[in-house]
């Protein structure tokens, strides 16, 4: 390789490491803003001032501090199925199995998906979570000698809204049990409290 070539790619390098960080500084100022105030009363310029980003360097990465959120969500949809693909569940019974991986996940980004979860964040990260784990999980529960086609919509919505709560209130209550007694727990919930 040519001095010049090599010369390149250290340039494309550092410019590669240089975006990685500035993301990474704003998507942390921006948790961290989240924890004392909703995204609607924060600003770009208070953004970049907690960052030690300017502006324009903050426009070149995102549109606006919804922009920012957004693709914080999606990024933690996108890690989280990357997470789950991992492992093979193909039976009914893996179903607890993968429940304890999700909340694993959820352990290792607690601080984040807590603060996404809080009630008083104004995001779109509940609802992300809520069609994902339906994909992921409906396949997995089989409800069709409990209730009727038409019924299990309402079905999932409430198992899914239901186990996101208890997530969230575990959370909250700074992950007071393990990932494998919570999955117990939720597992127990569906198939204990509502299919007998």
């Amino acid at each position: 390789m040519k001095g010049k070539e090599r010369g390149l790619l250290m340039t494309a390098s550092k410019l590669d490491r240089r975006k990685k960080y500035t993301r990474m500084v704003l998507k942390d100022s921006l948790m961290q803003l989240l924890r004392e105030k909703q995204i609607s009363a924060i600003t770009v310029k208070e953004l970049c001032g907690l960052a030690d980003i300017n502006r324009s360097t903050f426009y070149s990465h995102y549109f606006d501090q919804y922009d920012l959120m957004d693709k914080i969500e999606d990024e933690i949809i996108e890690d989280m199925k990357g997470y789950l693909s991992q492992y093979n569940f193909d039976k009914e019974e893996d179903s607890l199995q993968m429940i304890e991986k999700l909340i694993e996940y959820f352990a290792s980004k607690h601080e984040v998906c807590k603060t996404l979860f809080n009630e008083k964040v104004d995001t779109t990260f509940q609802k992300k979570v809520m069609v994902f784990a339906h994909g992921v999980f409906m396949n997995h529960w089989t409800t069709s000698n409990h209730f009727e086609e038409d019924a299990s919509e309402y079905l999932s919505t409430f198992i899914i809204s239901g186990s996101i709560h208890v997530i969230k209130t575990w959370l909250n209550n700074d992950m007071d049990k393990s990932p494998k007694e919570m999955a117990g727990i939720i597992n127990k919930l569906i198939n204990g409290g509502l299919f007998r």
